[in-house]
């Protein structure tokens, strides 16, 4: 069947535009567009003016599955995701067992397909059991269908063992997602060094960390050649070394998540423990600087590092707190604030949610191009509304805008055509 969205307000990050027109898709990809009369069609579907974008790919996801289902399932992952906009969800190996596996990851893959009503593109741990003395069969997990290679928050300590994964890695074409951060400065932290967590008497890590850790993978990445991504960019001190990366012809992007775009370190306010993150949250000055990063493509992709904690490991004092928060549902809203902030325009925002990350993982997805698949969001930018976090999809409510007015709504989201989530 073919269908034709009219009256809609086209959002392509591909060719940088924003404009009224229509889109017509059939066979589960996108078949044409323009801004003349619509062409009849089986059915059609008015947009009434909201926005029409490409389905968001959300790099980062955690799935508690297997090992903590009762914190994040497939099953409510997939649909917290088609509520948020996100079409595709790049998820995380650190479960219980972590995915290290070729039949770990095949059983992810499966119960993906059975359960998510989006798609689940697996990554799989760069470690055995994230450890960080051996690496992985690279080669098998590829064949399997891993997009990526990460040990996620456990830095990998021992250089030669990551020399080694990642000369391995750079044989096969694998791309290899680090965290940068300095363990032996980071451990235990649950604020950014200064005079707020000294106030607050919270163990804290100074920014400087972050950019150590960047500076011994870009050190690696130089003698082994293997595609990089680091996972969260949080500081203004790691920018420098990233645009030299970049200017030098290394093959690196970055990410950095949507609640280090949109807070920072005063939020935590008197302890309030859904805003602890990894890393945490920094200062005005990081923030501003990160916004204007993605603004100026020096910071390749926004994402939710979405990451579900129970009600029990979060009502603990501050420090002892998991680290975490969810974020499917809450990326667009939330990325809207930089909008109507006027720090970036919906193109660019579009090209960090879907376009770059698709192309950084080989996608097809995350244009508005002809034969493009038609995975697509279509929103209000200013709807308001305020959270309510026991309203949200995800079983695990540990969200740090329980309460805040935010504006964006989803009115829709399709996956290859096929609606999977109705806002309206």
């Amino acid at each position: 069947m073919r269908t034709v969205f009219s009256n809609a307000r086209l959002i392509d990050p591909e060719a940088g535009t924003d404009a009224p027109g229509w889109m017509l898709t059939g066979g589960g990809t996108i078949l044409d567009q323009g801004r003349d009369a619509p062409p009849d069609c089986d059915r059609v579907i008015d947009c009434k003016g909201a926005c029409l974008a490409p389905g968001i790919v959300d790099i980062g996801v955690k799935i508690c599955e297997p090992g903590e289902r009762h914190k994040e399932s497939f099953r409510s992952a997939g649909l917290a995701a088609a509520a948020g906009g996100v079409t595709t969800m790049v998820t995380r190996p650190d479960t219980l067992p972590a995915i290290d596996t070729p039949e770990v990851l095949e059983f992810v893959t499966r119960r993906a397909r059975e359960a998510s009503p989006v798609r689940i593109k697996p990554m799989a741990a760069l470690t055995k059991g994230r450890e960080g003395r051996e690496m992985v069969e690279i080669g098998f997990l590829l064949d399997a269908g891993a997009v990526a290679f990460t040990d996620g928050d456990h830095v990998v300590t021992d250089t030669k063992v990551l020399s080694r994964a990642m000369t391995y890695a750079r044989s096969l074409g694998a791309l290899v997602m680090a965290h940068p951060q300095d363990p032996g400065l980071s451990g235990g932290a649950a604020a950014t060094s200064g005079k707020f967590a000294s106030l607050r008497g919270l163990p804290s890590v100074p920014a400087l960390a972050e950019r150590m850790g960047f500076d011994r993978d870009m050190a690696l990445v130089e003698l082994t050649g293997v595609r990089y991504h680091a996972d969260q960019i949080t500081t203004a001190r790691a920018l420098p070394a990233l645009e030299r990366a970049k200017a030098n012809g290394r093959d690196v992007t970055a990410g950095v998540s949507i609640h280090h775009l949109t807070l920072n370190e005063f939020d935590v306010g008197d302890y309030r423990t859904f805003f602890k993150v990894k890393p945490p949250l920094r200062a005005e000055t990081d923030r501003l600087a990160l916004v204007e990063a993605v603004a100026s493509g020096l910071i390749d992709v926004i994402s939710s590092m979405h990451t579900p904690q129970d009600e029990e490991s979060k009502r603990l004092p501050y420090e002892e707190a998991a680290s975490g928060a969810v974020g499917l549902e809450t990326l667009l809203p939330a990325a809207m604030r930089l909008v109507h902030a006027g720090a970036i325009s919906l193109p660019q925002l579009w090209r960090a949610l879907a376009l770059n990350p698709s192309r950084r993982l080989g996608l097809s997805t995350g244009r508005l191009a002809r034969g493009a698949p038609a995975d697509l969001v279509l929103f209000d930018p200013d709807a308001p509304f305020v959270l309510d976090r026991f309203a949200l999809k995800s079983k695990s409510k540990n969200t740090p805008f329980d309460g805040a007015r935010m504006q964006g709504r989803v009115l829709g989201t399709w996956v290859a055509g096929t609606r999977v989530y109705d806002g309206d």
